[in-house]
């Protein structure tokens, strides 16, 4: 690396999405005169091929040896500029990006001038802290090759079977007696009209049978310690303690069928669930002659504003169950919207249609009411109520979240969303994975699911694993906690108690109690750094001595 300071500034136009409310031109004539800047190119689509060689070439023209682009949002970006640095032999950690589209073109549109300027302001802090950018190197870590599924419902049961046929052991934890969770109290899965109870206990003899899984039932998660490719886990199965090691970990711990107390006279008996109704088809005890179901029971209500999603097509599937079973019983499904999503579930819905199935619109404003022998419900269409015989009332209720799941995720430390199913990383670029690495996600533990979107859940979270299960070493950026000053630390262990990924610990050294960062796991969002009273920690590319620098540049504007 040169002695001599050599920064390169390209900025975008992003067509119009940067051009069309700044003025590029004059951003680019004011980056030359920057400190240390040698070269600036302005830039149509700086992320294009032709873009990304421009970089590359000018790297190597010029002999830059700091590169700042300024153009769009770095979470989409940032990897691909400093892969096309690392191409051109410099080290990719010499560079900076400025997001002039997020934070200046789209909220200044109607502000050119104010927005034009907000971006110098921009541009001139990311080359003063470019100017400090130091080499980093990659963090390499090995792998433990083993697998932890929690939870032996069927998400749980596939992502299993998936990472146990690619020839990794997988230690299955469920906390009930036996596998299969909820198919096991259901009775037949449509579209398709399977056994659920039977597809259950085949997937369960699949998975006892393979050699590569070891099943604990009627078992408790009680601690896990360590990061992606190194987690300690303990749990206990009837009374006794179970430890096991880890590289990575499937959560598929399902949800819980709300029971709808003090909602519409709900007694378990004349006024029932879904669920309770498919026990009663189970059993060859269903002899109702007048259903009436009710929908959004217990959802979209201000206690539970979400849509459960799957309570309609369960309604309409048992709706049709009855007809074919008992023809002259009569069935009105009362509900507020139909969520019917996809060809086959709204050819079902037109099949519950055919065989006489009744649907009634109602009003969260005038519900339904249950009385001793009939429903009232006030017909929308038709502006007056309507009294609608009974002799069995099924509420659809929602799936809600495990009652573990609080525990569980404070365990894990990972997020759960206001209703306490779990949150995944990120909608679209994570949806099976969680902030923390190494901890995927699937099933009913995520969001309501049918079967089908669990098994296919439970098949992506599985593929996801075995990216660092099977290169054997993770890899991880090195914008990582560092204990800059070792003589500053007082092992206070506020760090510590912080940090959301568990990468900081206490340990005993000869210069006494001192934290050790563990980079695997830390995930470089500078909490630790920036509460830390006696400044020993700092973020690798977010110095002390950077930031102060960026403040500097934008005051000497």
């Amino acid at each position: 690396m040169a002695d001599e300071l050599r920064i390169g500034v390209f900025v975008c136009d992003c067509g119009s999405n940067i051009a069309g409310y700044l003025d590029v031109k004059e951003l680019a004539e004011y980056a030359k005169t920057l400190p240390n800047v040698v070269f600036v190119r302005e830039n149509l689509y700086t992320c294009s091929e032709t873009g990304i060689n421009e970089i590359k070439a000018a790297i190597k023209e010029q002999k830059l040896n700091r590169v700042v682009v300024a153009s769009c949002t770095p979470r989409t970006h940032e990897p691909l500029f400093r892969g096309t640095c690392a191409e051109a032999d410099l080290n990719p950690y010499l560079f900076e990006m400025v997001n002039i589209r997020d934070q200046c073109s789209w909220v200044h549109m109607q502000e050119r001038e104010d927005g034009t300027n907000k971006a110098k302001d921009l541009i001139r802090m990311g080359v003063a802290k470019a100017a400090l950018l130091e080499p980093q190197q990659d963090i390499q870590s090995e792998v433990d090759p083993r697998a932890m599924v929690l939870g032996g419902g069927i998400s749980g049961m596939t992502a299993a079977m998936a990472l146990a046929n690619r020839g990794y052991e997988v230690t299955l934890v469920e906390k009930a007696p036996e596998l299969g969770g909820l198919l096991l109290k259901l009775d037949k899965l449509a579209p398709a009209d399977v056994d659920a109870a039977e597809l259950a206990r085949q997937q369960a003899d699949l998975v006892r049978g393979n050699p590569n899984i070891r099943v604990y039932t009627s078992t408790s998660l009680e601690e896990v310690q360590g990061y992606i490719g190194h987690f300690k886990v303990r749990a206990t199965t009837d009374g006794v303690q179970q430890e096991f090691p880890c590289g990575i970990i499937i959560v598929a711990t399902g949800a819980d069928v709300l029971k709808p107390t003090g909602l519409f006279g709900y007694d378990g008996e004349k006024v029932i669930n879904q669920l309770e109704l498919e026990e009663r088809f189970r059993a060859g005890t269903f002899d109702a002659r007048h259903v009436v179901m009710i929908q959004c029971a217990g959802a979209r209500i201000e206690e539970r504003k979400y849509c459960s999603r799957i309570c309609c097509m369960v309604a309409i599937k048992n709706g049709i169950e009855i007809k074919e079973r008992s023809p002259e019983t009569t069935v009105h499904i009362l509900y507020r919207d139909i969520q019917a999503y996809g060809v086959e579930n709204e050819m079902l819905f037109q099949r519950a249609k055919e065989l006489g199935v009744l649907f009634i619109k109602y009003d969260l404003a005038r519900p339904p009411v249950v009385e001793a022998d009939k429903v009232v419900v006030y017909h929308e269409l038709l502006g007056r109520e309507l009294s609608l015989p009974q002799d069995l009332v099924v509420l659809s209720t929602p799936l809600v979240a495990a009652e573990d799941n609080e525990k569980i995720s404070k365990m894990l430390r990972v997020s759960i969303d206001a209703n306490k199913f779990f949150l995944e990383g990120h909608v679209k670029l994570k949806p099976l994975d969680f902030a923390t690495d190494g901890i995927y996600l699937c099933g009913n533990a995520h969001y309501p699911a049918t079967v089908r979107e669990a098994i296919s859940q439970a098949l992506g979270a599985a593929s996801r694993a075995s990216i660092p299960l099977a290169k054997g070493v993770m890899t991880v950026e090195p914008i990582v906690s560092t204990l800059a000053d070792e003589d500053a630390c007082r092992g206070c262990g506020l760090c510590v108690a912080l940090c959301p990924y568990g990468a900081l610990e206490i340990v005993r050294t000869a210069k006494g109690r001192k934290v050790q960062v563990i980079p695997v796991a830390c995930k470089g969002c500078g909490v630790c750094a920036s509460t830390c009273y006696q400044h020993a920690l700092a973020i690798n590319s977010y110095t002390d001595e950077q930031i102060g620098q960026q403040i500097g540049a934008f005051l000497s504007s």
